[in-house]
């Protein structure tokens, strides 16, 4: 249902996008500031914009799992349960209004930038 939803929206937004590593790490920083918009919604009682966001968040989760690449190994296994597990925070976190998981999702994000950075900068 969410599929390319993201990609469509960053490649609207950032035509000029100089390559796909570019492109995980911006989605990467869509789900901590969408994860920070739901965060405020919730504190703010605003459950259309808690959705909302939540929903963005988890739309570029799914469009991360869709270009994950399993001919590479075991890590994109291991990625596909991890954003998989997310999602199902997200879920929680609208049923719930529970900040605790958004928290968790987004310091899951956090770590998964910072390394995706590391990398990034060691292939360079």
């Amino acid at each position: 249902m969410y599929g390319n939803v993201a990609h469509s929206i960053y490649a609207q937004n950032n035509v000029g996008i100089e390559s796909s590593e570019k492109l995980v790490e911006m989605m990467y920083e869509g789900v901590l500031r969408f994860n920070a918009q739901a965060k405020k919604a919730i504190k703010d009682g605003n459950i259309e914009k808690r959705v909302y966001w939540i929903n963005r968040s988890v739309a570029v989760i799914t469009e991360l799992i869709s270009i994950l690449d399993f001919k590479g190994g075991k890590v994109a296994y291991y990625l596909e349960g991890l954003y998989n597990y997310q999602i199902q925070l997200l879920a929680l976190v609208n049923s719930r209004n529970d900040v605790a998981k958004l928290d968790e999702v987004s310091n899951v994000f956090k770590g998964l930038l910072e390394a995706w950075r590391e990398i990034a900068n060691v292939a360079r």
